[in-house]
């Protein structure tokens, strides 16, 4: 490990060191312990640890088909999926990023992502929910001190979820976070609040995003029941309607300073950070688009009347219906091959990113990549739910079957950040190699 990432990781003194500094770390095995972050009301569960990419997946499908089930049913109710989180939690799919110093799998994005992608083909509320939580674990990998990986990561390896207070509902833009983080002691203060915080509600250990008064940008890891500190069930979306991506308030929390990470670390270099997070919403988007294709091929197969022009006597046997879902194929396949060869480029600029060599080149060619990827699955995933109704036929539009959920968790989904604006960086990095910016959105 260079010099340089070593100054950066060393555990922080209070106020939170400047990145400047040459004190080298120590090794993750002399580290004292550092005080649990964890509320006393974190749960005492049985989280199991993966062993290998292999069995990450093989999880993930059983999940995938056992969440199925119960997914139509949820959306009409809006129940929220409390026993299928604590499923995910169970079966290690929270802790699957741990490092391996720390005792847990370390398995890659391209897997992380690929988990996400399979629990979104049956309910993308579901694979929605843990997304903040892997970004957080990579944001502490990539930008704490080892005492902190080990407080905070231990306890992730044990079971305990973290959520996400990032966006703010109304902030002028989007990167204007006004949410105040201050210096108190030996501890910090934090006021503001959230919306779009997607995992809140089933974690125990909120990471907040706050800027102090010069306008550096921090991320608190705050515990459940701090006081001060209150999550609201408050989330409407026509889609993603089980996500509880409500309002989180922060009235005065205080937060000790071993639980506070810079985050302008991050982007004061080359950096894939940006591009694991956007490569876990394309999987999504992916994921959605799978499902919707399965729903409709199983629908034309067992329900849909062919039209009387085909002269065919079932629905699959109509040579322009086949000609269509043969088209819809292509497009998720595309969809699902530009995603996976995103996620390799994701693993290969994290690694870099780690052992602080990577260049801006690669960044940039890794943030196109997934800038790719996710203009297409943002389009297939749409039009493949709406595709849904099309080959269908009428018969489908039954409200009582809820197909409509396809369509809207797309489409609610698919609005986090603007595709038009990732066209944009594509084609200019292809005219004259431009580097995208520099930004967590890509």
């Amino acid at each position: 490990m260079s010099q340089t990432t070593e100054a950066r990781i060393r555990p922080f003194p209070h106020p939170v060191a400047s990145p400047a500094s040459d004190e080298p770390a120590a090794p993750p095995e002399s580290q004292p312990e550092a005080p649990s972050a964890a509320s006393s009301e974190a749960p005492r569960r049985r989280a199991r640890v993966l062993s290998d990419a292999v069995e990450a997946v093989d999880v993930a499908r059983a999940l995938a088909a056992e969440f199925a089930e119960s997914a139509a049913a949820r959306d009409v109710s809006r129940t929220l999926p409390r026993d299928e989180v604590e499923r995910l939690s169970e079966e290690g799919i929270y802790s699957m990023t741990v490092p391996a110093w720390l005792g847990g799998p370390d398995l890659p994005p391209s897997i992380v992502a690929e988990v996400l992608r399979i629990l979104a083909t049956t309910d993308p509320n579901i694979a929605q929910i843990p997304q903040s939580h892997f970004v957080y674990v990579n944001l502490l990998r990539l930008a704490s001190s080892w005492e902190q990986q080990k407080a905070l990561l231990s306890q992730v390896l044990g079971g305990v979820r973290f959520g996400n207070a990032q966006s703010e509902a109304n902030s002028p833009t989007l990167d204007q976070i006004q949410t105040r983080i201050e210096a108190d002691g030996d501890s910090y203060v934090i006021t503001g609040d959230k919306f779009y915080c997607t995992g809140a509600l089933f974690a125990e250990i909120i990471p907040v995003l706050a800027r102090d008064a010069s306008g550096r940008a921090f991320v608190a890891y705050v515990p459940r029941g701090t006081e001060g500190l209150t999550v609201l069930d408050d989330w409407a979306g026509m889609g993603q309607k089980t996500t509880a991506s409500g309002t989180v308030r922060f009235a005065g929390v205080r937060v000790p300073g071993h639980a506070v990470v810079e985050r302008d670390w991050i982007f004061a270099k080359p950096q894939a950070y940006g591009a694991f997070a956007q490569l876990l919403h394309t999987a999504i988007d992916t994921g959605v688009a799978r499902g919707a294709l399965t729903e409709a091929v199983e629908f034309v197969r067992t329900r849909s009347r062919p039209w009387f022009e085909a002269h065919v006597e079932k629905a699959a046997d109509d040579p322009l219906l086949v000609q269509r879902v043969g088209e819809l194929e292509i497009e998720v396949r595309s969809s699902e091959a530009l995603t996976a060869s995103a996620g390799h480029a994701v693993d290969a600029a994290l690694r870099l990113q780690e052992s602080d060599d990577l260049d801006e080149r690669t960044a940039a060619e890794t943030s196109i990549a997934i800038a790719v990827a996710k203009a297409v699955a943002d389009r297939v995933s749409v039009e493949t739910a709406s595709a849904l109704f099309e080959v269908s036929g009428t018969r489908s539009a039954a409200e009582s079957l809820n197909l409509s959920r396809h369509w809207r968790n797309a489409r609610t989904h698919t609005l986090h950040d603007p595709v038009r604006w990732k066209v944009q960086h594509i084609g200019r990095y292809a005219i004259d190699g431009t580097s995208p910016p520099n930004h967590g959105l890509l």
